[in-house]
């Protein structure tokens, strides 16, 4: 596997697997952005080098071939945009002639973006020739997609078959990603935090299970706290909860005794009367979580609880939301724990957030730059932490 910082680009296609699976509004505007952004250093650094780049990326999950709703398209004046003088080319379809013709064409300093390889069935089925096809492209190929690292699929892990070990690399986003994730996996400094959130217990089983041999503080908040406290006997009024669930999380918690691990439950929620934004609500402590109630969010007493484990920590691994941050009557559990981790990354600890909702609330609440990493994967990270080799890190760096 080639480093991509001394890799000669010059007169070169590099042939870019990007992530641009971003969000759209109703009239195609690009709602955020991010995942762009995050990919801008890797294309500037080809395009200042004298190569030209061809990007690859997926958008949505379109069932039924070539759908306007989820055409590339749409990005195109933004990508542009934010390459700053440069005209990003478009190619109607990922393969065929004419686009052949256009790669073909393709002058050092110029962008061509395919049209969404998910349009074809063979994509997400890893279908080699498909690969093949697409590999015919480019001198070299950079896979800069974290976010679609776990998936097997033709351009985001076969496709690096068809190139030497000299000609295939990680890009800048995908090099940080993987140097970030592998710090938090071997190099924590104690005491490591990790703080879980989220709906349910049973996304986070494995992430929780590998914790338990690394951190000293598990953070439970989100949803999955409530599967957490029913299982220990407690009332939980209409909050969420994974009956099927029960058992696994006393596991959990007889795990992390035996394994001196301090897994960190709320003790008080605010409650609503519905899932609402104008629902009425009520502080409680969870020991007294009154009927036809259900916990949208933590409140003081765990916020402080949670955030002395916080402030204590030297590594701190966020993924997942304290409540339903989108609504604002409930958001002041995740935004706390979000200042109490910037604070703590201002004292020195190292903090690694990831996964669409951590993100987001890290972005609304103006604190991304103040942890020391946004990773741009979700479902990519919480494999990687699970300890699963992934199969495009894998395919990059396999000889």
């Amino acid at each position: 596997m080639a480093e991509f910082s001394s890799y000669p680009f010059a007169g070169k296609k590099a042939l870019v697997r990007v992530d641009f699976n971003v969000p759209l509004d109703s009239n195609f505007q690009i709602t955020d952005d991010t995942r762009i952004q995050a990919a801008l250093p890797t294309l500037k650094k080809i395009l200042t080098d004298g190569g030209s780049v061809i990007l690859m990326s997926h958008l949505g999950r379109p069932k039924e071939g070539p759908t306007d709703k989820y055409s590339l398209k749409h990005i195109v004046t933004h990508i542009s945009a934010l390459l700053e003088g440069c005209t990003v080319k478009f190619a109607n379809d990922c393969l065929g002639d004419d686009t052949a013709t256009i790669v073909a064409e393709l002058q050092p300093g110029e962008v061509l973006l395919l049209e969404n390889l998910r349009f074809y069935k063979e994509e997400e089925k890893g279908d080699v020739e498909f690969a093949k096809k697409l590999a015919a492209y480019g001198d070299v190929y950079v896979n800069d997609a974290f976010g679609t690292a776990h998936r097997a699929h033709a351009s985001t892990a076969v496709i690096a078959q068809f190139f030497s070990s000299e000609n295939k690399l990680f890009g800048l986003l995908m090099e940080a990603e993987v140097a970030n994730g592998e710090r938090i996996l071997h190099h924590a400094e104690k005491p490591f935090t990790a703080i879980m959130g989220g709906a349910k217990v049973s996304d986070k089983i494995l992430i929780i299970e590998m914790l338990l041999d690394r951190a000293n503080n598990i953070i439970i908040g989100g949803g999955m706290a409530y599967t957490f406290l029913k299982a220990q006997g407690y009332e939980i009024g209409n909050s969420l909860c994974e009956h099927d669930k029960l058992d696994l999380a006393n596991e959990l918690l007889a795990k992390a005794k035996a394994k001196g691990v301090n897994l960190l439950i709320p003790v008080d929620s605010v409650v609503a009367d519905q899932f609402a934004a104008d629902a009425n609500t009520l502080i409680c402590d969870n020991d007294k979580l009154p009927q036809g109630y259900m916990g949208l969010d933590i409140a003081s007493k765990s916020i402080a609880l949670f955030r002395e484990a916080i402030l204590q920590s030297k590594t701190i691994l966020w993924n997942g939301p304290m409540g339903v941050f989108e609504m604002e009557k409930f958001q002041q559990g995740t935004k706390a724990i979000a200042e109490a981790v910037a604070e703590a990354t201002s004292l020195g600890a190292y903090s690694l957030v990831g996964g669409g909702d951590s993100v987001a609330a890290v972005n609304k609440f103006n604190l991304s730059t103040q942890v020391s990493y946004v990773s741009t994967g979700g479902g990519a990270m919480l494999e990687f932490f699970e300890g699963k080799e992934l199969p495009g890190i894998k395919a990059v760096r396999s000889e």
